[in-house]
């Protein structure tokens, strides 16, 4: 049960999505404390089930699940659409992306559609990232005398498309996808990576900053024990980050902490996803969409096997649950007391977490005719408001 007192702590940053609508509707999902669940859920594809947990002071993690048409006309293709946004350095980035980034998809493809008369693709997901993007930065260069601060913030963001029995995976920065996929052979369930993750703790991901900026020996620095982009940040693609992509945006008056000691020529960090399309088949279980704060405690096959091994109901939940476990167990401590912890504190223990488990039905997914059901939800009761509205 969730007191009036935390609620009224809870509800500045978890808005529930519909006016006069209590969070605690199922349709809208349920909070735990600064857990939020939607534990059960049909997409035009199957089955699914999300969750998000709050560390930060301010959530900075916001996601979604659209179902329904991925296109501007209702003729034209049809989908389920999953997004997780992991912001840093604020929630800005993160809730824009939430905002627009499905809606450019539907832009760009109804036009490609009629135009061209082509369906979903790589190519309709890119242009939107980098539209996404462009829209973002020109917010950023219309706020930035009044507020300087949101060249810094960012974004993670991570992306499936399941459409005409095809499924796209597009990411840019350190989130995961894991898809459960039948073994045949021994009947078990095996975890495979679809995202390629651009974070500068990889060597591959150091080597290509490297190659990109030559004439840069600091392009990445090793900080604390930690591979940093010119020693500020993980992730070498994002959405946002202004300060590290124009020049214009690293200099007063932006934070001094924020600024590079010479100017830039060109952009340190892309908002380019790396993307992957590969047909949907019916050894195809499951997919794993999280931000990385899941990742950092728990492998690929562990959260695989959870998913398998436990009901469909309220998976995502588990998933969370499963990892602030790690989480405590990590600092020698019981779950039941990691969860006493506020938010803000709590981020010394785990990160915020995003969690979507996305049942697949290979006969939903390869069917031409769409039968519903129409959905769109956002995580955490997320409401669209503030900077971008």
């Amino acid at each position: 049960m969730v007191t009036a007192g935390l609620m009224r702590i809870v509800y500045p940053c978890w808005k529930p999505s519909g006016e006069g609508e209590s969070s605690s509707k199922d349709s809208n999902g349920r909070f735990d404390g600064l857990l939020w669940h939607k534990d059960f859920g049909n997409h035009a594809n199957g089955e699914f089930s999300m969750a998000v947990v709050q560390a930060n002071s301010l959530l900075e993690d916001h996601s979604q699940i659209e179902s329904g048409p991925m296109g501007s006309l209702d003729n034209g293709p049809h989908g389920t659409f999953v997004g997780v946004y992991d912001g840093h350095g604020g929630p800005e980035t993160a809730r824009f992306v939430c905002n627009n980034l499905f809606k450019n998809i539907k832009t760009i493809l109804g036009a490609e559609f009629t135009s061209h008369s082509q369906g979903m693709s790589a190519d309709v997901i890119m242009k939107a990232f980098m539209a996404t993007e462009e829209e973002f930065l020109s917010l950023v260069k219309k706020l930035w005398l009044e507020k300087p601060q949101i060249a810094s913030v960012g974004a993670c963001c991570l992306v499936g498309v399941i459409c005409n029995g095809y499924l796209y995976t597009a990411n840019a920065g350190d989130s995961r996808v894991v898809l459960g996929k039948l073994d045949n052979l021994d009947k078990t369930v095996k975890a495979i990576q679809l995202s390629s993750e651009h974070n500068a703790s990889y060597e591959s991901v150091r080597e290509e900053l490297r190659l990109k900026h030559p004439d840069d020996p600091h392009i990445v620095v090793l900080k604390h024990k930690v591979w940093r982009v010119k020693g500020l940040i993980q992730v070498s693609r994002s959405i946002g980050d202004a300060y590290l992509k124009k020049t214009e945006f690293n200099t007063s008056p932006l934070l001094a902490k924020f600024r590079l000691r010479e100017p830039f020529d060109r952009p340190i960090m892309t908002a380019e996803p790396s993307i992957s399309v590969q047909k949907i088949i019916p050894e195809d279980q499951f997919l794993i969409f999280a931000s990385d704060g899941l990742w950092e405690h728990l492998s690929n096959q562990e959260a695989v096997d959870i998913v398998k091994t436990s009901s469909r109901h309220g998976i995502a939940k588990k998933l969370v649950k499963a990892a602030l476990c790690e989480a405590a167990k990590k600092r020698e401590m019981r779950y039941s007391d990691l969860k006493k912890i506020d938010r803000g504190v709590r981020r010394h223990f785990h990160d915020d977490i995003t969690v979507v488990v996305l049942f697949l039905d290979s006969h939903l997914a390869n069917r031409n005719i769409f039968k519903g059901p129409y959905l769109s939800i956002k995580g955490a009761g997320y409401s669209s408001s503030g900077i971008d509205s």
